[in-house]
């Protein structure tokens, strides 16, 4: 997790959609309606693929069949891992992370975790996960800046030189992309870059010319900027609108430790990186954020913001998100209030929501080449999103969320053509439908904080 920052840009809401539109007030509330027209869906395997936890494992007290219990629960497609914790003789085994592969179906990133520079073991335990269809991406150190890495000799971040960790991540990305068995896995970066003292480069996937960086021009460390987006930051400690749409910004606009602090303009020592404008097709994961009950944020609150965070990072172009944590850690102090599941296993209202989420969209099979759909919300306030997906059976999957602290938003969804059946899910009430229409092309909704689906059969 991130320490404390005075250094970002003050805050700013967004209200950048994916369709273009008129900025209107309506009754106090800006709106922006969508312009009709055609969108493009996408495949609902690669949103569900996309639904990441981290958890603590045998290391750490928690038994390998409750962690398997946890995972199905959710529904959650990956797991943040590596090497941090592993030992031959156990408790925690190379062995956990393949079973959980084969009984769970998630895939594994596999990091050099905190302070950790044994790239040679990364690349052995990488291998045995590849080799088992296991392996999902590799990550570089996690936060350098809590978490120092001594490589070759010499100690590396925190408050000293960056330029170890950036050696140690150019070489690991130069060891996968030469090597046979893991040359087609993606490489992605350090998590908080922004951190950087010195100016090392890691502010890049790939040193362009003239940067002025320490790591020569050409240093390439990653296929995807990787960052830790918590939605709840001492700039915007308190729960408001567009809480995950605001963290998930990957302009300087966010209020958070996001994509523009990291790898636009670094937030510790301003360093330049990307320019703002490019930001928006940078390739980028993010390996935690999350949500802790506590203040004014209740667990119904941590609920809805976790079930809106996959939603809004998704729609904002993160392809992967790992949430901290499934389970509160029970092996440290401190406010360990961020899982999907209490202490003794029990599930969370997230837990919940969340379950209910996959469940309405689950989908075993992948839309290869999905299709288009022409529809508007009209009015859409900035607190309402939307993401149009396309399930492997044909049916569309418009999922419709709010992120309002406060009232609901009445809004219509219009379609061009009418649809032979509607069915319209609510996260938070279960996995069912709870009403269904025949024959129409015309469904008005009351959106609040949290996310409706329709599902649509033309």
């Amino acid at each position: 997790m991130t320490n404390a920052r005075d250094t970002k840009p003050g805050y700013l809401r967004t209200v950048a959609k994916l369709a273009a539109g008129v900025i209107l007030t309506i009754g106090g509330t800006p709106t922006v309606p969508a312009a009709a027209g055609e969108v493009l869906a996408r495949p609902t395997a690669t949103f569900l693929d996309s639904i990441g936890v981290v958890s603590t494992f045998e290391d750490r007290g928690q038994p390998y069949e409750k962690t398997l219990e946890m995972l199905r629960f959710g529904g959650f497609r990956w797991l943040r891992g590596g090497i941090e914790g592993l030992r031959e003789d156990g408790p925690l085994k190379i062995d956990s992370f393949l079973r959980l592969h084969k009984e769970a179906g998630v895939k594994i990133s596999w990091g050099l975790g905190s302070g950790i520079g044994d790239l040679d073991r990364l690349l052995s335990t990488g291998r045995i996960l590849a080799e088992a269809g296991a392996l999902l991406a590799f990550e570089g150190n996690n936060e350098p800046n809590n978490w120092p890495v001594t490589y070759k000799g010499r100690e590396g971040g925190g408050r000293a030189s960056w330029l170890p960790v950036a050696e140690l991540h150019a070489d690991l990305y130069r060891a996968v992309k030469s090597d046979p068995v893991l040359a087609d896995y993606p490489v992605w970066s350090v998590s908080e870059p922004g951190a950087q003292t010195d100016n090392a480069g890691l502010q890049f996937l790939e040193i362009p010319e003239n940067a002025g960086t320490l790591m020569p021009s050409g240093t390439r460390f990653a296929d995807y900027a990787n960052v830790h987006n918590y939605l709840y930051h001492p700039n915007v400690p308190d729960p408001a609108d567009n809480k995950s749409w605001d963290a998930a910004d990957p302009t300087s606009a966010t209020s958070v430790d996001g994509l523009f602090g990291n790898f636009g303009r670094t937030w510790a020592n301003r360093h330049k990186g990307y320019p703002e404008a490019a930001l928006a097709d940078l390739p980028r994961v993010t390996t935690e954020t999350g949500v802790a009950i506590k203040g004014a944020v209740d667990e119904a609150m941590q609920g809805v913001n976790l079930v809106n965070l996959y939603l809004s990072q998704f729609s904002r172009g993160y392809s992967y998100t790992s949430v901290y944590i499934l389970r509160d850690r029970t092996d440290e102090q401190g406010a360990q209030t961020y899982g999907f599941f209490r202490p003794d296993f029990t599930p969370r209202l997230a837990a919940d929501y969340l379950r209910n989420l996959t469940r309405i969209l689950a989908d075993s099979g992948r839309r290869e080449a999905p299709d288009r759909l022409d529809y508007e919300i009209s009015p859409q306030p900035a607190t309402v999103h939307d993401l149009l997906l396309q399930h492997s059976d044909g049916a569309f999957q418009l999922v419709i969320w709010g992120e309002a602290l406060v009232g609901e938003s009445k809004v219509q969804v219009t379609f061009r053509e009418k649809a032979k059946q509607v069915e319209l899910y609510d996260a938070i009430k279960g996995s069912t439908p709870i009403e269904t229409w025949t024959d129409t092309s015309q469904i008005e909704l009351g959106v609040s904080d949290h996310p409706l689906v329709l599902k649509l059969v033309f």
